[in-house]
């Protein structure tokens, strides 16, 4: 594997765009191609960021030679089958979140991965952050006690529209695969797996969750409050509470730049900026386990996003939230 990783994308969607800028400040990692099956849109989004090859198939992407790995940001129910394309062609692949509509297909494309041999990880771009790293640091060293309650929110006020990638069933619309997967992927870094899911969602007139509230519980007897939605605005805020104290962060907290860590009396402020858009810590992370020809990064193994996925999918089954696309799955 070269020193440089030449990366390729599928999907010039708006979270494209935020990949692209934060592969400016990763030094041993390129933006070398672009796929859209609307050949205008791969024509743009490569003049915008000066992007060499433009493709109108993502079969032709995966082929080429001189592509050494694919990130993903297709609309969630094209995850699963993008990830398996670059995957059947030996290609490494960052997949944005949710890794896919639901567990079964996370474990397909986990499956696929091992099976071929090649790096596979969900593009969950908070996870990667310094201030995150810290955050487990300061959790597994114990300096600031034991997790008892996770306390995490992410929600904002969309406008309906049935046919949007928010509303529409088709798309795997709702507020839990779009933006409730940031909470409960931080209750799972920072808790694990939970023995006892529950919630409650207000669903709208296309059928999807649009908002929700979240109960996990684990082994340890430690507990998640989470809570979510696409017609509610919420402070987005997260605060974890232990045994000796609180680590907070302010809005947005899942975009982690400030963290404020208190024991007993005593207060720790943290600060670490971002560099670009945020995304340059994930791209760093996936260039890093593919030249060191890893399959799975540890800060993300595959296990912990199909655990995410398992989650999620217990809650839409309480909530009697179903995809079209997964009745013949």
């Amino acid at each position: 594997m070269a020193d440089t990783i030449r990366w390729g994308i599928i999907g010039p969607g708006s979270i494209a765009h935020r990949f692209a800028e934060g592969i400016t400040a990763v030094p041993d990692a390129t933006l070398a191609a672009i796929a859209s099956r609307t050949p205008e849109r791969a024509q743009s989004f490569g003049d915008k960021w000066n992007v060499p090859k433009r493709y109108n198939a993502y079969e032709d992407l995966v082929a080429d030679p001189e592509i050494d790995a694919v990130y993903v940001s297709t609309p969630h129910p094209y995850h699963a089958p993008c990830s398996l394309l670059a995957i059947e062609a030996g290609k490494p692949v960052l997949c944005e979140k949710p890794f896919t509509v639901n567990a079964a297909e996370a474990r397909r494309v986990a499956a696929a991965a091992r099976k071929k041999g090649v790096f596979a990880m969900e593009a969950m771009w908070s996870r990667f952050f310094p201030i995150m790293a810290r955050l487990r640091q300061i959790v597994a060293d114990g300096s600031a006690g034991e997790v008892r309650l996770v306390h995490a929110d992410f929600g904002f006020r969309a406008g309906v529209n049935p046919e949007s990638r928010l509303f529409s069933p088709a798309l795997a619309g709702g507020g839990l695969l779009d933006v409730g997967v940031y909470p409960v992927s931080l209750a799972s870094m920072l808790l694990g797996k939970p023995d006892r899911v529950t919630g409650v969602a207000t669903l709208g007139e296309t059928g999807v969750d649009e908002s929700a509230a979240i109960a996990l519980g684990y082994p340890s007897g430690a507990l998640a409050s989470l809570t979510t939605g696409i017609r509610v605005n919420t402070p987005h805020t997260a605060v974890i509470c232990t045994t000796e104290g609180s680590i907070s962060f302010p809005a947005p907290w899942w975009v982690p730049e400030r963290m404020t860590v208190k024991v007993g009396r005593s207060s720790a402020e943290y600060h670490e900026p971002k560099q670009a858009s945020g995304f340059e810590y994930e791209i760093a992370e996936a260039s890093r386990c593919i030249r060191a020809g890893l399959t799975e990064s540890p800060i993300l193994p595959l296990d912990e996003t199909i655990a995410v996925m398992d989650t999620m999918d217990q809650l839409r089954a309480l909530w009697g939230v179903r995809y079209p696309m997964e009745e013949a799955q």
